[in-house]
């Protein structure tokens, strides 16, 4: 399957904002999708993008949010931080929407999130990220390292052994999350033998593979990002490492990478995500039949990153009845109410101190294209964040806050 085929060209997303037939009419307010919909990150920013739309659809469909219809403002970015900045503005300033959805990457998360707050603009992230943002004009509805990292990295090492080497992404998720490697490693009585990391752009990991080679770890934690790391899980098959060394991730599948390697590149990696289309319930099994008209593939694509890009705009909305307005501040102190959504891969609840949701979060291991659960934990709490974050006392904390500092 080629990875720019999965979605239909009739979703409206183009360079240029696109503004739906509902554009500028007196019954509307606005919101604004921005995403990489091409790019290296296409992979992760398209199926994004298509699920914020399919869930304003749905919120319209539905008679809309106090009388009004939703008109959604689409951004692509290109994988270009700079056009984040760009846009994010323009989304604020010219269209004055109501909330933006949007950012892929924690680098083009924090181009855009100091703009928003400074023009007042709610926004909500959906990637599974490295934790840690405290900010109010923020909610982030994806999972972090206390949810998925201490339970994916101990079930590993139980499987695979206490040698534990990391390759990851070189920008701000790749190496606070190898931080997290190397604790709960440590907390487990394992050895971190190290960490390599590398540009979106790299192709070629055949030195890094003669490296693990000769370190000899008894797994590899990738938690590698986009289009071109897809190569190293090629690359380590071709070069005999598969079923010698064991493999896991806390990302994998976010990028469709088991629909882009072949069986023999991909059965038996570890995975870790609070939603998989396999998920086997009535809820789940309808939602994916949605999204699979908005895909135009019966293999579905919908992982963590678009399911929780449906669930935001969906959260938003349960502040905005809550609220009785689309006012900001309204909005926030009613999300900051421990509001639930129940979304179709279980629920998610905010935690108003820290503006970040509990999640069920699974294990699952990779399996002809597809995903294998193996062991669920439910409703984990945002236990990282929340342990440095309280937005009810500074209320004005605008920090990150990084594991060791």
């Amino acid at each position: 399957m080629h990875r720019r085929t999965f979605f239909k060209a009739t979703t409206g997303i183009v360079a240029a904002p696109f503004i739906s037939k509902y554009a500028f009419a007196d019954d509307t307010i606005k919101v604004a999708a921005i995403h990489d919909v091409s790019g290296v990150l296409d992979i992760l920013g398209k199926p994004m993008a298509s699920m914020v739309a399919m869930a304003i659809d749905e919120i319209n469909q539905a008679g809309g949010l106090l009388g009004r219809k939703i008109e959604l403002v689409n951004f692509d970015t290109q994988s270009n931080n700079q056009l984040y900045g760009q846009y994010a503005t323009e989304a604020a300033t010219r269209y004055r929407v109501a909330a933006v959805f949007g950012a892929v990457t924690s680098a083009s998360r924090e181009v855009i999130r100091p703009i928003l707050r400074r023009y007042k603009t709610l926004l909500f992230y959906s990637t599974q990220y490295e934790g840690g943002v405290c900010d109010r004009n923020i909610f982030c509805l994806g999972t972090t390292p206390g949810q998925k990292t201490v339970k994916i990295v101990p079930y590993a090492m139980k499987k695979f052994g206490k040698r534990v080497y990391t390759v990851a992404a070189d920008y701000n998720f790749g190496h606070i999350v190898s931080k997290w490697h190397k604790k709960v490693v440590e907390e487990n009585g394992g050895k971190f033998e190290g960490v390599e990391f590398f540009p979106l752009e790299q192709t070629d990991f055949g030195p890094t593979l003669k490296k693990i080679q000769s370190i000899k770890p008894d797994l590899v934690m990738a938690d590698l990002v986009g289009s071109n790391h897809i190569g190293f899980f090629r690359q380590w098959t071709a070069a005999g490492m598969s079923g010698r060394i064991g493999l896991a991730s806390t990302i994998f599948g976010t990028g469709n990478e088991q629909l882009f390697t072949n069986p023999a590149e991909h059965n038996g990696i570890l995975t870790s995500a609070t939603y998989f289309p396999e998920i086997d319930t009535p809820q789940n099994k309808e939602f994916v039949a949605r999204a699979a008209k908005v895909t135009g593939t019966d293999r579905s694509p919908i992982n963590e990153l678009p399911a929780m890009s449906y669930y935001a705009p969906k959260l938003w909305a349960e502040g905005v009845k809550a609220a009785g307005t689309f006012d900001r501040d309204k909005v926030i102190q009613a999300l900051e109410g421990n509001l639930t959504y129940n979304g179709p891969g279980g629920p998610v609840t905010v935690d108003g101190k820290c503006h970040h949701v509990s999640h069920d979060i699974y294990i699952a291991q990779a399996k002809n294209h597809s995903f294998e659960l193996l062991e669920k934990y439910d409703q984990l709490p945002p236990s990282d964040t929340a342990a440095v974050c309280d937005l009810a006392a500074n209320p004005n904390d605008t920090k990150q806050y990084v594991l060791g500092n």
